[in-house]
This record gives C-alpha cells, sequence and structure tokens, in this order.
C-alpha cells in the first residue's frame, strides 16, 4: 500500500498528465474551424486539402441530393458523421438561420500560438491586424499574405473579423495556406515579439520615410489597423518606427487588404 507521500506523488503526476492531455486537446480545438450551408460543406469535402475532423447533420433534414452528395462524400474520406436535433445544431453552426442543417468542423493546420510559431522561426515578417472588422477585407489580406513574402498574420480573438465562410470565399481558399497567429491579448503578443528583437512598423502618411525604403531587420511585424480608426493608441506606442506609402493625386489612405497587399510583396 503506497504511503502518504507515494500517494501525494502518484496523484501530482496524475494532474500532470491530465494537464499535458488537457493542453493537447486544447491546442488541437483552437485549430478547428466549424462552417455550414450545405454548398460550403460540400465544396470542403470534395477539397482533399483540407483536413477534416467532423461531420454534423439535422436529423430533421429533409432528403435532398445534396445532402446525398455530402455524406456519400464524407464516408468516402472516412469522416465521423453526427447527427443532432436542430437546436442542438444551431449551437454547433451558431447560424441557425442559415446552416441549412449542415455544418463541417474543418482543421485549419496553419493556425497556433505565437510560442509555437516562433519556436521554428527564427527570421520572420509578420502582418498584424489590430482590428480589423470586415470579412471581406481579411480575407483579402489572407491572399495578399499567402502569395506574397509575409510568414504569418496575427489575428486577436476579439474585437475584429474572424474566420467565417466569408473570410474563406475571399481568400479564394488561400487561408488553409497561411499560417495565421490567434492571440487573446494582442498588445502582450505585440511585446513580447519586441522583447526577442522584433521591430515593430506601422503605416502613415505623415511618416518621413517611404516603406519601399527602410532597412528591416530579420524580425519584422507590420501592424495594420481597423478600417476606420486606424491602430488604437496602446498598440501605437508598442511600436517602434512609423512608415508611409507615398501616394499621388491628394490620396490620403488606402484600404488596408490594399495596404497589406503592398507589404506583401516588399
Amino acid at each position: 500500500m503506497a504511503n502518504k507521500s507515494q500517494r501525494s506523488t502518484l496523484s501530482a503526476q496524475r494532474s500532470s498528465h491530465d494537464s499535458a492531455e488537457y493542453l493537447k486537446k486544447k491546442a488541437f480545438f483552437e485549430k478547428v474551424l466549424t462552417i455550414y450551408g450545405r454548398n460550403a460543406v460540400l465544396e470542403a469535402l470534395q477539397d482533399n486539402t483540407i483536413s477534416i475532423y467532423k461531420l454534423h447533420l439535422s436529423d430533421s433534414n429533409k432528403p435532398a441530393k445534396v445532402l446525398d452528395a455530402i455524406v456519400k462524400q464524407a464516408k468516402a474520406r472516412n469522416i465521423d458523421i453526427v447527427y443532432h436535433d436542430k437546436k442542438a445544431l444551431s449551437r454547433i453552426s451558431k447560424n441557425a438561420k442559415q446552416d441549412q442543417g449542415v455544418a463541417l468542423d474543418i482543421v485549419l493546420e496553419h493556425f497556433g500560438s505565437v510560442e509555437d510559431f516562433t519556436a521554428t522561426h527564427q527570421h520572420y515578417r509578420i502582418i498584424a491586424l489590430d482590428g480589423v472588422t470586415n470579412p471581406q477585407n481579411l480575407g483579402m489580406i489572407i491572399r495578399s499574405c499567402a502569395a506574397g513574402n509575409i510568414d504569418a498574420i496575427l489575428l486577436p480573438t476579439k474585437g475584429a473579423a474572424q474566420i467565417s465562410p466569408l473570410v474563406i470565399k475571399a481568400s479564394a481558399g488561400t487561408l488553409f495556406k497561411m499560417p495565421i497567429i490567434k492571440t487573446s491579448n494582442f498588445a502582450a503578443t505585440l511585446l513580447g515579439l519586441k522583447q526577442e528583437g522584433a521591430v515593430l512598423y506601422t503605416l502613415s502618411s505623415h511618416a518621413s520615410k517611404s516603406y519601399k525604403d527602410q532597412h528591416y531587420s530579420d524580425k519584422t511585424v507590420f501592424v495594420l489597423g481597423n478600417e476606420s480608426e486606424g491602430v488604437s493608441s496602446a498598440v501605437e506606442k508598442l511600436c517602434d518606427e512609423s512608415i508611409s506609402i507615398p501616394m499621388n493625386r491628394g490620396v490620403e489612405s488606402l484600404n488596408v487588404a490594399v495596404t497589406a497587399a503592398l507589404l506583401a510583396f516588399l
């Protein structure tokens, strides 16, 4: 029989093991995105480059060819199919009015924490989005970054557009190729990157140096702000330098997605 000290040790080991399992599971589900709608789900199932966790269907769905095609495709890929009542499915899709009785869990392999990213990247260029709220802008930014020379996008989990079917559509599928770092504390994450040697830049029409003339370090973060208010004052204070995009004919500013595209191809 184990003594008190041994029991304490075993308990600590179990707690440590449970904690590791919990963290592993949490990290996995942070990469899971649920999409909805019959056509969107079928298109995702037909794309073998997309990793899929689970298919959810309402048990009240009436027979339809598109549903037959969805089930057939899921079975062909050995994807788990789970049936729910209508209310339970709406809790999964978070959009009862538009889910059409169908939801799909997609695993975004390139999603992760800032710690995971910096552990595997000694040099990087990141575009950090401070309160970009328009889903179409986010999708276009993802597309430009995936095509250009950006290594990751830093995206806050609150106060900004989140990954959705509209974002996926605007990104033209490049969402599944682009590393995205999600953070619950945008300013703290930027500060952490800065402390590790990254140089943080904001964009301003009043800055004296053009973005083309700047010498960038091996660790560079471009901070782009909200569509109407720009970068928040708290985040702006963290940034090291401000650069400009020279413009002609009295134009004062560019759409945030256009700005991201220019930076992506530096």
